[in-house]
C-alpha cells in the first residue's frame, strides 16, 4: 500500500491518476498548503522542498520502504515499478522523456504563475498578467501542434506525459485560454478527461478543497511563510 501526502492541485491529481491508472493500492493523506501543513517535520522528512505530493513506498527498489517526491520523478518512479506508461524502447522513452521535462520546466511553472497573477494576486499587475497568459498561450499552441501529428502527447501510446499534462489545463479558463483556439489540443482534453482513471484520479481528495479566500491562508502560500527556514 504506497502512501501518498497530496493536496487537489495539478500536481497531486498528477499522481492520483497514475495511481488510479496503474491500479496501484495506495493511502492517501490530506496534506493542507492553505493551513501549513507542509512545513510540518514529518512531512520535510520526506519532502524536503515543502512541496505536494510525495510518496512512501513500503517495498521500494531494494524491498526496503523508499520515500520521493518531485511529481515527475514520482511518475517515472511508478512507470519503472509498474513498467507501465513509460515505452521500453530508448527512442519511445525519451521521446516521452521530453515532453514530461516540458511539462515540469514550462507547463507547470508558467500556467502557475499566469493562474496566480490573474487570480490570487493581490493586486492586478498588468504587465504580469499580459506576459504569463501571453506564454500560457503559446504554450498551449506549442501542444496544439504537436496533437495536430501525434495522438498522443509523447507519441502513439497515452504514456507519463500525458498524465503530467492534462491536470495543469483542467484550469484554463484561469489562464485565459479559448479553447476554439487549439482544436488538437481540445480533441485530446475530452478524451483523456473520459478515462475512468483519470475520473478518479482528479476526485481524490477534491472534497478537500476550499476556496482561497483569507489572508492566512494567502500568507502560508505565498507570503512570508514560504520563505523561512523550516
Amino acid at each position: 500500500m504506497i502512501e501518498v501526502y497530496s493536496w487537489p492541485t495539478p500536481n497531486g491529481h498528477k499522481v492520483h491518476i497514475m495511481l488510479e491508472e496503474c491500479g496501484l493500492p495506495y493511502t492517501v493523506h490530506a496534506i493542507d498548503i492553505g493551513a501549513g501543513d507542509q512545513f510540518k517535520p514529518e512531512f520535510l522528512a520526506i519532502s524536503p522542498n515543502n512541496k505536494i505530493p510525495a510518496i512512501v513506498d513500503p517495498v521500494g527498489p531494494d524491498g526496503k520502504p523508499f520515500s520521493m517526491f518531485e511529481s515527475g520523478a514520482i511518475l517515472v518512479y511508478l512507470a519503472s515499478k509498474t513498467g507501465k506508461f513509460l515505452p521500453k524502447g530508448d527512442r519511445e522513452k525519451f521521446e516521452v522523456l521530453q515532453w514530461l521535462m516540458f511539462q515540469m520546466g514550462g507547463v507547470g511553472p508558467m500556467l502557475g504563475q499566469a493562474h496566480h497573477f490573474r487570480v490570487y494576486a493581490p493586486e492586478k499587475i498588468d504587465y504580469a498578467i499580459n506576459r504569463y497568459t501571453n506564454e500560457a498561450k503559446r504554450l498551449y499552441a506549442v501542444m496544439d501542434k504537436r496533437l495536430a501529428h501525434s495522438r498522443y502527447i509523447g507519441g502513439n501510446e497515452y504514456s507519463i506525459a500525458d498524465i503530467a499534462i492534462f491536470p495543469w489545463l483542467r484550469s484554463w479558463k484561469n489562464q485565459g485560454i479559448d479553447w476554439d483556439d487549439y482544436p488538437h489540443l481540445k480533441g485530446w482534453f475530452d478524451e483523456i478527461a473520459s478515462r475512468p482513471a483519470v475520473k478518479r484520479g482528479v476526485e481524490v481528495l477534491a472534497d478537500r478543497r476550499k476556496p482561497l479566500n483569507n489572508d492566512k491562508a494567502r500568507e502560508i502560500l505565498f507570503g512570508s511563510e514560504q520563505y523561512k527556514r523550516h
